[in-house]
């Protein structure tokens, strides 16, 4: 289905087409690559303010080791909770000092230590590469908390694919009891590897569309598909049978992004299960609308929403100061 530059919101219209045209060019073979390699040129930058260091973590599943960005407050101390942060980039691309600024704001609103891992992209090893890889960070800052400066408090965020992978953990977490995850911030997360063969659901809007969504699932699942498997639930968390036990969740995405389906029906879901959520739609929004291009002020609101509930979940979950 088309979508009219006027369906967008009003603050974002003007950007629409030159953003649309950036999404095209994407689907091009070997852009994505490219792309990835230009992002990988952020590797080990630093964040003024943070202190920031990175640490090797051994993979579980095999003897990789997944490079891992530690960012810290200056200057305060006393054991912090521990914010597991999973960036966003469709399964395909992506670092996380791609997310440091973001992960400077959660770390101002609320003292946390952030554990931000460089897993492994679909190219690299498709599922359940990117998704081991996350849950052994977590667990990696489960077991090095005192070497961390970190208390017992562990939450867990992205967004995009780094929502979808924050699902996928939690579900992990949950079954095996691992860990008890203070709250999750799965923000407009790619969950579903249906959507792109869904007809209703097939759009075309700016920055990620559904065809870029059908690139990145058959990436990422191309080792569970090319064995005639279905997907599990860590794989595809849309899948799950029961959200029952999971986590309070932040979550929030545009009624034009190719998520919006999704995430209604997850959240739903946990409401279903009896899951304390906050949530909004942002009307005529597309894929990650308040970080890409100018935002304005329905981006501003969208960034106000995530470290306004963060901050009240920290104290809620982590703190135990708040109702």
């Amino acid at each position: 289905m088309h979508i009219e530059v006027g369906d967008f919101h009003p603050e974002l219209q003007h950007q629409v087409p030159r953003l649309r045209r950036m999404a095209k060019l994407m689907r091009v073979p070997g852009v994505i690559r490219i792309i990835d390699w230009l992002r990988r040129r952020e590797a080990g930058s630093d964040v003024t303010g943070l202190d920031c260091s990175t640490i090797n973590i051994p993979s579980s599943l095999d003897d990789y080791s997944i490079r891992t960005r530690i960012y810290r407050p200056s200057n305060v101390s006393g054991p912090l909770p521990c914010l597991v942060y999973f960036h966003g980039g469709g399964y395909i691309m992506g670092v996380p000092e791609g997310s440091a600024e973001l992960i400077k704001l959660f770390i101002q609103t609320r003292p946390c230590v952030v554990v931000a891992p460089d897993y492994r992209k679909a190219h690299q090893k498709p599922f359940p590469g990117g998704f081991q890889d996350c849950y052994d960070a977590m667990i990696w800052a489960r077991d090095n908390a005192d070497a961390l400066g970190c208390s017992d408090k562990i939450m867990i965020g992205g967004h995009s694919a780094g929502g979808g992978l924050t699902a996928a953990v939690a579900l992990k977490a949950r079954d095996t009891g691992d860990v008890d995850v203070a709250f999750q911030m799965p923000f407009y997360p790619m969950i579903d590897d249906t959507q792109p063969t869904d007809p209703q659901r097939n759009i075309d809007p700016p920055v990620w569309d559904t065809a870029l969504n059908a690139i990145g699932w058959g990436a990422y699942l191309r080792g569970v598909r090319g064995r005639g498997e279905t997907p599990s639930a860590y794989a595809a968390p849309a899948r799950a049978e029961s959200l029952v036990g999971l986590p309070p969740t932040i979550t929030y995405v545009g009624d034009k992004d190719p998520f919006y389906w999704e995430t209604e029906a997850y959240v739903e879901g946990l409401r279903e299960a009896g899951i304390d959520v906050a949530h909004r739609v942002y009307e005529g929004c597309y894929h990650a609308f308040e970080y890409i291009g100018e935002g304005g002020e329905i981006g501003a609101q969208a960034r106000a929403f995530t470290f306004e509930n963060f901050g009240l979940f920290y104290d809620r979950y982590v703190k135990g100061t708040s109702t």
